[in-house]
């Protein structure tokens, strides 16, 4: 795999740093997610392995530094201050392994008025201004679950700054710290807002505008089942498709761009749906360019047959159905671990001994508290 051999420590943490662990360990890099002693379960775990210690303690911290000096890549997602606290900022680590890639993962990033300041997805996207533009006509500004933030422009992004990094790493062979910001990684996902208003995509108020639920044609559509389509019909070639499978006659029809008119036809198109069940849509849609899906839910997605085909979703040995990793690599593909998630603490015992600790020295710091060890319960 692309990333064989590549060691990791992730500091345990909510949602975005997960992702860039487990996008990492997808690849073939050896992940230890560093865990807090009885902390809840982790989440996004595939492919990891489990230490359970206690940073707390002026010992536990000791420990982290040791094994930062033989590893490649830490991601850290607390808030600014919380590491240089507990002596584990980057100026000391990087003093004792130069080679190290420091990743620092945080909503408002490591400077400015709220480095400091608690926050969630949520206030992230409000601050980017992104959170603005999502939102149908006449409601309150909505979020997209935690997807954006949190992930796509957390995770994400974390991942692809190691991935630079580390290549460029092969150059200088030196280290350096990764600030990555989630409100700033939100902005550069969504760089295209401050450029589509030239295009006039976003010159009027939002939910009227052609990507946010203002135009008929990018909508979603309830069916006769209570089930959803969606389309996406924006080129006038794929909008007669969509016409001519609604069984609509486009002469009859306002110009396909009268935003005037655009009320009265989401109505029109409402009404039609309606009257067929999703997979009669997709009996009609299916093999045409008129851009119109089905809205599958998490369960039903990867029994598509497209997914399917395309083996887009895997099943690990507990048969938790789960998506494969994406992008895909002709020649150094991503092999996902097939097993269950570790439990807190699993594998403390087995990578302290990897990176030098002798058994003396793990059981005084489990007899002291430092780190927990858990062992699997047999199956009976």
């Amino acid at each position: 795999m692309a990333l064989q051999g590549l060691r990791v420590l992730e500091l345990a943490g909510l949602a975005p740093a997960p992702l860039c662990g487990m996008i990492l360990a997808d690849h073939g890099a050896r992940v230890v997610r560093v865990e807090r002693p009885a902390s809840a379960p982790a989440v996004q775990g595939r492919g990891k392995r489990s230490l359970a210690l206690d940073l707390k303690q002026p010992r536990g911290a000791a420990v982290l530094r040791r094994l930062c000096r033989a590893c490649d890549v830490l991601i850290e997602p607390y808030r600014h201050g919380v590491m240089e606290k507990l002596g584990l900022g980057p100026e000391i680590l990087l003093h004792e392994n130069p080679e190290l890639i420091y990743a620092r993962l945080t909503g408002f990033g490591q400077t400015g008025t709220y480095a400091k300041s608690a926050g969630h997805d949520i206030n992230y996207l409000a601050l980017s201004g992104v959170l603005s533009r999502l939102g149908r006509k006449d409601e309150n500004p909505y979020a997209p679950l935690n997807l954006l933030a949190d992930f796509a422009g957390g995770g994400v992004l974390c991942t692809m700054g190691i991935i630079m990094a580390l290549y460029e790493r092969t150059r200088s062979s030196k280290g350096q710290v990764i600030d990555a910001s989630m409100v700033e990684g939100t902005a550069y996902l969504s760089s295209f807002l401050w450029k589509s208003g030239i295009l006039g995509i976003w010159n009027r108020p939002r939910g009227e505008n052609l990507l946010d639920s203002g135009a008929p044609f990018y909508e979603t559509y309830k069916t006769a089942d209570g089930k959803f389509m969606a389309v996406g019909s924006i080129e006038p070639q794929f909008y007669e498709q969509l016409i001519k499978g609604l069984g609509l006659d486009s002469s009859k029809l306002p110009s396909q761009f009268s935003i005037s008119d655009w009320p009265e036809m989401k109505k029109l198109f409402a009404d039609v749906f309606s009257q067929k069940t999703q997979a009669e849509w997709c009996r009609i849609f299916d093999g045409t360019d008129a851009c119109v899906t089905p809205v599958l839910s998490i369960e039903d997605a990867a029994s598509h047959l497209h997914n399917k085909e395309r083996g887009s979703f895997i099943k690990n040995d507990q048969e938790e159905i789960s998506p494969r990793p994406s992008p895909l690599l002709s020649r150094t593909p991503a092999t996902p671990s097939l097993r269950r998630d570790p439990y807190i603490g699993e594998h403390t015992e087995e990578i302290l001994l990897e990176y030098g600790f002798t058994k003396e020295e793990i059981a005084k710091l489990h007899s002291d508290k430092v780190i927990e060890i858990s062992y699997p319960k047999a199956k009976l």
